[in-house]
């Protein structure tokens, strides 16, 4: 007897991720809270990583193919967890592509309401801080505060090698942030996915004296908002499915992977 399996509906497509390496799955932490019932599939491009400091047309190549890819994986959203690819590409793919994109900048509108000093850092890439993207964000929210920048130069390296929590990782921080400090910020905004990866060697360095704003949930929230408005969110009750992709060490992305997501995954190790 031969059984007609159902088709796949729209909804019940997979949510697409991708950054450069595997900071990004803070991001998919905060989504699959906010929507537990959609299938993800996460590409990390740590071969090429970091694209802070890579030119936009580098940034721009890499991307594309990051979006392709992800298109053949049949995605109907596309989550740009990378505030370098964001800053200088998400517009370009948004007139590029027939499909919704979400994108992830640092969150200077939260960090502006809860400061009380009115200082607030950010810590960011290079190439995010001299986007045209951050220096609208910048006149539009930054009225009225002080704001300290500081490119997290090394740090996402630092990351994508599980060294996060090392001596190097304390020593770089301790440089970029305690001027900030000094100068009287009490609200951090963290620039860059990976950052959230070394939350604990930045609360050692500022004795937990800043208030730290890490932009994932707000990004997490606009992904839901689009599902919903384009009526792609998923609308049955079954077990979501998580795949991952990595143009790095496997092992490495496991590790980061089995820290982020209890429940069973599949990875694989791509060429693209």
């Amino acid at each position: 007897m031969n059984m007609k399996l159902p088709q796949k509906t729209t909804e019940d497509r997979p949510t697409g991720i991708f950054d450069s390496g595997v900071g990004g799955l803070c991001v998919f932490s905060e989504i699959r809270k906010r929507l537990p019932h959609e299938s993800i599939h996460y590409f990390a491009d740590s071969r090429n990583c970091p694209y802070g400091s890579k030119t936009k047309e580098d940034a721009l190549s890499l991307s594309r193919k990051n979006i392709e890819f992800l298109l053949k994986q049949d995605c109907k959203l596309i989550v740009i967890a990378c505030n370098t690819v964001t800053a200088v590409a998400i517009d370009h793919f948004r007139s590029e592509y027939k499909i919704p994109f979400v994108g992830i900048e640092p969150a200077l509108k939260p960090a502006a309401l809860q400061s009380k000093t009115k200082k607030i850092g950010i810590l960011a890439t290079e190439n995010t801080l001299n986007s045209r993207r951050f220096k609208q964000t910048f006149e539009k929210y930054a009225t009225g505060l002080e704001v300290f920048v500081q490119p997290g130069y090394g740090l996402v390296e630092l990351v994508e090698r599980r060294t996060q929590n090392s001596d190097q990782a304390r020593r770089l921080l301790t440089r970029y942030l305690l001027p900030m400090m000094d100068k009287g910020v009490d609200t951090l905004v963290l620039g860059c996915t990976h950052y959230p990866f070394l939350m604990e060697t930045i609360k050692k360095v500022t004795k937990n004296r800043v208030t730290i704003i890490d932009p994932a949930d707000a990004v997490a929230n606009q992904a839901k908002r689009l599902l919903i408005q384009f009526n792609l969110a998923s609308k049955t009750n079954h077990h979501p499915l998580f795949h991952f992709f990595t143009t790095g060490d496997k092992k490495i992305a496991q590790t980061f992977i089995d820290h982020t997501i209890k429940t069973p995954y599949s990875l694989k190790q791509v060429d693209i």
